[in-house]
């Protein structure tokens, strides 16, 4: 593939002569006067015509050259707000690892960019990052250098402009006018030419025939597969591997690539006892339906999550369905030596729906005073407010631990709408230390671990480029020491959640196992059991079937998956201390 494509040097040199651009022999020339005052061209001839007569912008009559290309229909003046801010967050991405979605939001609302335009901002600011591998192969074949060697904002614009001929529906001339006039405006009039003559290479070939090229010139179905499906080949592998692992055929491989490529609908969760899924006031008329699994889970149909009151107050949030079920799974698990008549050891919980839609096991009577329940990596604060709400109506306390600061402000923002009394404070410490300075204190504990964000492409794209297989190395290690803390944290029959975003082996199955290898004071319980006491009660009194693969005895897991379940691929390891 390559060796056809457009020269980049022939356009970027232009801007290197004195002036930039090109001649257009049209410069001034002649002293004369007309009767009117304008400047005539010697012989007679007016100086706003050219020497075919024809009238010349009024900028070339002062002397002001053009640089475009283009024919003056093709040209565009300025770029649009929308994609000035896609390309702004592109930017950001690459040069400061940002997220997406913790820069755009402000941005839109900081330039007041709503409506339409915020959704078309949206989708061409995730879907260039999503499936930026697919456009660099097809941007590939219209350039003669190496991607690498162009200016990296000049390779964005180019993304961009991909984006829109491929993958939105906008009309080519519109998509690639639009798109040198943000070259124009952001990386200068020579490249915007080069822009310009790639995308138009890029428009002459349709998506279906650009992706059998792809796969046609890759040195295997694997490499094929990963570039037309926009994912690194090492995280392709990684998933594949997991979907085996995990139970799964990994034929699947195609459609959880896919799925990983489909944007996530926006999912709130109605905090237990904090607002009622009929309070038209707490929802603000917004389109609504309920989710599939979790009974808190409401999907939001066609409207900005941040003009809901009850998510603008904290008491319903922005969290996908499969964070909600593990935190609720959490909460479920019955305690050995609260009391007596409790559920045996291993037994799934009966839950009951509280008056918000949440479900709540049947409290327990206690000898010991309260339940005292700990977060442990709790930044942002989606799980620790949900296990906060369920705490409150529990009669339980909650301790939210975050290593980072800026994160731990994060937790204390999504905590606003407790309760007082039930949080006992949010602190900023390292979660490995947690056992050796508080060795049994909790009775609940969950381990939300730092991981690749591999099962939660979906909404955060950019994480496919960012991350690389040296990232394991360092994350499996944390992940033990902070599931070795959390066990240490934990009361003798109390329970421990170990918690990724990720179905990596490596992140999940191995770091259990490697960690209870050394220990004798820990049971595996049957995770998939409780997750499914969990999950919301139909109206004839029935639960979803959820599709599970967890094993028997030495592996009683969940993995939830996008092309499964409609969730990020969540891990869910249920633990009892002896």
């Amino acid at each position: 593939m390559g060796g056809t494509g457009v020269n980049a040097d022939h356009f970027e040199r232009r801007d290197d002569r004195p002036g930039g651009g090109r001649r257009n022999g049209h410069g001034r020339s002649g002293s004369g006067r007309d009767d009117h005052g304008g400047r005539r061209r010697p012989g007679g001839q007016d100086d706003r015509r050219d020497a075919r007569g024809r009238q010349r912008p009024a900028a070339r009559v002062r002397g002001e050259r053009s640089t475009s290309r283009q024919a003056p229909g093709q040209r565009a003046k300025r770029t649009d707000p929308a994609r000035t801010a896609a390309f702004d967050v592109l930017r950001e991405v690459d040069e400061s690892d940002a997220y997406a979605n913790l820069v755009l939001p402000p941005l839109l609302a900081d330039r007041r960019i709503r409506g339409r335009d915020a959704g078309f901002a949206t989708e061409l600011t995730y879907g260039t990052l999503r499936m930026r591998g697919r456009y660099d192969a097809v941007l590939a074949e219209c350039v003669d250098r190496p991607l690498d060697d162009l200016d990296a904002g000049v390779l964005d614009v180019l993304r961009l402009g991909a984006h829109q001929l491929l993958g939105m529906r906008v009309p080519s001339h519109a998509a690639v006018s639009e798109t040198v006039a943000l070259a124009r405006t952001n990386v200068g009039a020579g490249p915007a030419q080069f822009v310009n003559a790639v995308l138009r290479r890029v428009s002459e070939v349709s998506l279906p025939e650009w992706l059998e090229r792809i796969e046609a010139g890759a040195p295997d179905r694997l490499t094929g597969l990963a570039t037309v499906q926009s994912h690194p080949l090492w995280v392709v592998r990684s998933l594949r591997e997991a979907l085996a692992g995990h139970g799964r055929d990994p034929g699947e491989i195609g459609d959880l690539l896919a799925a990983d490529n489909e944007p996530p609908r926006v999912t709130l969760v109605a905090r237990p006892g904090l607002v009622d899924v009929s309070d038209d006031d707490a929802w603000h008329d917004a389109d609504l339906v309920p989710g599939r699994w979790a009974p808190t889970a409401l999907v939001l149909d066609g409207s900005d999550p941040g003009v809901v009151p009850a998510v603008r107050d904290g008491r319903a949030g922005v969290q996908d369905e499969g964070s909600q079920l593990v935190t609720l799974a959490l909460a479920a698990v019955p305690l050995d030596g609260r009391g007596a008549g409790g559920p045996a050891r291993n037994e799934a919980p009966q839950a009951r729906a509280t008056d918000s839609g949440g479900p709540v096991s049947e409290p327990e009577p206690s000898t010991s005073g309260p339940e005292r329940w700990l977060d442990l990596c709790a930044g942002p604060g989606g799980k620790a407010a949900l296990l906060a709400a369920l705490a409150a109506q529990r009669g339980a306390t909650l301790v939210a631990n975050e290593v980072q600061p800026h994160r731990a402000r994060l937790v204390r923002r999504a905590l606003d709408a407790v309760p007082d009394g039930v949080v006992e404070e949010v602190r900023t410490g390292d979660g490995r230390e947690t056992g050796t300075d508080e060795p049994g204190a909790y009775d609940r504990v969950l381990v939300d671990a730092p991981c690749t964000g591999l099962g939660a492409l979906r909404r955060r794209p950019e994480s496919r480029w960012r991350r690389t297989p040296a990232d394991l190395a360092t994350l499996t290690g944390l992940q033990r020491e902070l599931l070795a803390s959390a066990l240490d944290a934990v009361r003798p029959g109390g329970v421990v959640a170990y918690v990724t975003c990720s179905p990596v082996l490596a992140e999940t199955q191995l770091v259990v196992t490697d960690v209870l290898r050394r220990r004798d004071d820990v049971e595996r319980l049957d995770t998939p059991a409780v997750v499914r006491s969990v999950l919301r009660t139909e109206p004839d009194g029935t639960r979803p079937d959820l599709p599970l693969t967890g094993g028997a005895g030495a592996r009683d897991d969940v993995q939830l998956w996008p092309h499964v379940h409609g969730t990020d691929a969540m891990h869910l390891t249920l633990l009892r201390k002896h």
